[in-house]
């Protein structure tokens, strides 16, 4: 139409009877209770879809109407008074100071957790992955165990981006500008009504962010926005894209989150007693934290062990490159006036994220020597992160230096499928949801008659057929592809007979997980395939990063592969992966198939809710699935050597894995089922989910954080920042004292003790130190013993010598008598390192003397 195009938005008045479905709307619990986003579907399931499964944009949109119809109809008005009384009851527990899995900490202790990207769910679209599907998770876990906690994040206009492939396999990314009105999320006030606003110093400028709240559960989530009338249409663009625009954006965006975060947290007057940076973006939280103690008349090394005491960093990257990093010429561009107002010169700057053989600025080295608790998130995580970050602690070996680790878990009210509920109760008893850790209560898994568990397991299959004959002919259409061709393709995908065996491989597409191993040898691939009395379904979805052109050819090569006549109907790639997407496959498929290269695969946590549904998982021994997997629970692809080249290996292990398809999967599905299903496979997904829902749930997994990092933070807090942080003030004066001698300390074994005793006869050992000025107290003398060729730390006995007396040129005698109850060979070996009460851990200068 001619002229200026004007526009108005009408919302609808919600009935003072369904008033309450806006504070839903409001709280992120709808994010993990499936009943109450129910709720809004059923009001109109078209616009529910529509918004993107969104009850604040529902809200909005949603007919007059209905509202009014809802308003008057019983059956709805029980429905949500059902809803309401859950969640009523989850607050509720909050109010009567019900507690669980923290009574290790103190009445006043708070964690304050940082994270560049949160997956709740896909109406707050703010992440990209399972960092940030993981960062979700970890606050919903401890909203659920009423942990003190408050986690801090960016708030991106757009986020990450949506996917579309065409016909070529090629995919597209679309990006679009979110409504904030849309989101679960409100302006944080001052007290005099005002919208609270922080600022963060750049380069020749101020950059203002606006803090916004988003409900989530028993927690709460502080978000920071740019996108302000005050700042440059550049600094707008600061929190515009996750992930997005040029290295200059990505530090700005790494301030902000360090930075801002922390003075938000001020500006609110909260006071966490531990801060947990997870994963590196966050990390110039530690700068800002230090300036922060400077008020207090601290100096820059005290200061800095007073925050770094209190800080818990964990890493998710599995390669050194994968660490993010900055020029130093920017580093100091952007952090002049943090080191004039610290008294630091830019070299003193530098050298916090200063990395061997490297000239860049790096955030996960600041991260660690900014902090004192450091984790991998699996045990081969654990491993290899103490070996990527051993030159942090130059002189201790990997497998002893501070690096530990907690097994990443899942959040299971977010992905399990309700349709489990019913059957739980029945037969794991009422509460089995507060009962997740007990063995006990899983093993009752078993009672469920094969038969219930078969129809729920096919039910659950047949909504995940539904949904990707949905999206597979959106997605065929929208590329022109006939009706008779999409009729070929989802031969096997039929919702209303959903027995074909159907594996899913879902995740970034990235080249280290290795989307196309199942196409290394397509002839045997198609030998596997071919027999048509034992169909096989395979489900690849996932997006790979836009400006990782390997990743999007994956995509590509696995679209081809999907449309040969040989695979047609076979190999099926969706389009547009998200959380939706995600909880149908997790809950529908068979069985989970990842193959990363190992041990690259940090954790990875798609197979743990696979699992706990009762897939079963055929993975390479990486991850969390070196640990979850115990012979009987699944199928492991068994990594190769190291040594072999990329080709040898990679045809090793797709070697095992069409061993196993062929051997051990495809005969076990369609064994023996004249009963409409096969027995030896039900009793083994009933094993899947007995062996793996307790052990990797977010209650394990933040109990263990509490009890290994969380609750000793803040004991070490208290004791450093006491007495006006005389703690911190002397352990710097201590370490730099230790530093300056540590050069000169030698050790020299005075005697050696006899080669051969007697069981229950004594050794003697005397060992003189050269302590360079150092007191006796200053460091602990030990002897290590060991069978011979042992090389784990763990396995070996430590026993501390004892000062005995001064000897001439400034040595000093450290002596052990010791009676050992080993018999046979021995290694024993000496060795020295600072020792001071006050460490949180015994290696964290990196200093060690061995005889």
């Amino acid at each position: 139409m001619p002229g200026t195009n004007f526009q108005l938005e009408v919302n609808p008045a919600i009935p003072p009877r369904l008033a309450r479905l806006e504070e839903l709307s409001n709280d992120l619990w709808y994010s993990w209770d499936r009943a109450s986003r129910a709720l809004f579907a059923r009001l109109h399931p078209s616009l529910w879809h529509a918004v993107n499964h969104s009850p604040k944009a529902f809200l909005k949109r949603i007919d007059q109407k209905r509202l009014l119809g809802a308003a008057e109809d019983p059956i709805f008005q029980g429905t949500m008074n059902r809803v309401l009384s859950t969640y009523d009851s989850y607050h509720q527990a909050l109010a009567n100071n019900e507690h669980h899995g923290n009574e290790t900490l103190a009445q006043d202790d708070l964690i304050a957790y940082f994270c560049a990207e949160f997956g709740f769910h896909e109406s707050l679209p703010i992440y990209s992955g399972g960092l940030g599907i993981l960062a979700g998770d970890h606050c919903k876990g401890a909203s659920d165990m009423r942990l003190p906690f408050v986690a801090v994040g960016l708030l991106y206009r757009q986020g990450y981006f949506q996917q579309t492939i065409d016909r070529e396999g090629q995919q597209h990314p679309h990006y679009f500008d979110t409504d904030f009105d849309d989101l679960p999320i409100i302006p944080v006030k001052r007290a005099d009504g005002s919208e609270m606003l922080i600022s963060v110093e750049m380069p020749g400028r101020t950059v203002w962010a606006k803090v916004w709240s988003a409900k989530t559960g028993n927690t709460m989530l502080y978000l920071l926005d740019t996108d302000l009338v005050e700042n440059s249409l550049t600094d707008r663009d600061i929190t515009h894209r996750l992930y997005g625009g040029e290295r200059a954006t990505r530090i700005e965006q790494e301030i902000l989150l360090g930075i801002g975060g922390v003075r938000a947290l001020r500006e609110l007057n909260i006071k966490p007693t531990v801060w947990h940076i997870n994963e590196g973006h966050a990390a110039f939280l530690i700068l800002e934290r230090i300036r922060g103690l400077f008020d207090q008349n601290l100096d820059f090394a005290s200061a800095l062990e007073a925050v770094a005491v209190n800080t818990v960093f964990t890493t998710h990257t599995a390669v050194p490159a994968g660490h993010d990093h900055f020029t130093e010429e920017m580093v100091l561009n952007y952090f002049s006036q943090f080191c004039a107002a610290t008294g630091i010169d830019g070299a003193r700057l530098l050298a916090l994220g200063r990395t061997p053989n490297s000239h860049e600025f790096n955030m996960t080295a600041l991260a660690v020597r900014g902090s004192r608790h450091h984790n991998g998130v699996s045990r081969i995580h654990g491993h290899v992160s103490s070996t990527i970050l051993a030159s942090l602690w130059p002189q201790i070996e990997p497998a002893e230096n501070p690096v530990d680790y907690v097994t990443n878990a899942v959040h299971v009210p977010t992905f399990l499928a309700t349709d489990w509920y019913e059957t739980f109760d029945r037969h794991l008893g009422l509460g089995w949801m507060h009962r997740l850790t007990d063995q006990n209560c899983w093993q009752n898994i078993h009672r469920i008659p094969d038969q219930i568990f078969w129809s729920i397991r096919q039910s659950l299959k047949a909504q995940l057929l539904h949904l990707i004959r949905h999206r597979v002919r959106e997605q065929h259409l929208r590329n022109q592809g006939s009706e008779s061709h999409l009729d070929r393709m989802l031969k096997y995908a039929d919702p209303a007979n959903p027995t074909v065996l159907t594996l899913g491989f879902a995740r970034r597409f990235a080249t280290y997980k290795r989307a196309t191993l199942l196409f290394n040898n397509r002839n045997w691939l198609r030998d596997i395939l071919g027999d048509n009395s034992r169909p096989v379904l395979f489900i690849f979805a996932g997006k790979a990063h836009p400006a990782d052109e390997p990743g999007q050819a994956l995509i590509r090569q696995v679209s081809e592969l999907s449309r040969q006549p040989e695979f047609e109907g076979h190999i099926l790639v969706l389009e547009g992966y998200d959380q939706h997407l995600a909880r149908r496959l997790v809950s529908g498929v068979d069985v989970w198939l990842n193959n990363p290269i190992y041990p690259l695969e940090a954790s990875g946590t798609s197979g743990i809710k696979a699992a706990i549904n009762g897939a079963m998982n055929l993975s390479v021994l990486d991850g969390w699935w070196g640990e979850g997997y115990d012979g009987k629970n699944g199928w492991a692809i068994k990594p190769t050597s190291e040594r072999l080249d990329p080709a040898e290996r990679d045809a090793e292990e797709a070697r095992t894995l069409y061993e196993l398809l062929q051997d051990s999967v495809i005969p076990l599905y369609y064994r023996n089922t004249s009963l409409g299903y096969s027995p030896e496979w039900v009793a083994m997904a009933k094993h899947s989910i007995t062996s793996i829902m307790p052990r990797f749930n977010m209650q394990r997994m933040l109990t263990e954080y509490t009890k290994k990092f969380y609750a000793p933070a803040a004991t070490q807090w208290r004791k450093f920042a006491g007495d006006n942080f005389s703690g911190a003030r002397h352990v710097a004066a201590w370490k730099a004292k230790i530093r300056g001698a540590w050069s000169g300390v030698r050790l020299r074994q005075v005697a050696l003790p006899s080669m051969r005793a007697h069981y229950g006869e004594a050794f003697q050992f005397e060992i003189a130190v050269q302590l360079n000025g150092l007191d006796p107290k200053d460091l602990t003398v030990e002897l290590v013993v060991s069978r011979p060729g042992e090389k784990n730390p763990a396995k070996s006995k430590r026993y501390a010598l004892h000062h005995k007396q001064v000897l001439d040129q400034g040595e000093h005698l450290f002596v052990r008598e010791l009676t050992l109850d080993l018999c046979g060979k021995i290694d024993y070996h000496i060795r020295a390192f600072p020792h001071h009460e006050l460490l949180t851990h015994p290696f964290e200068l990196g200093m060690m003397v061995w005889l």
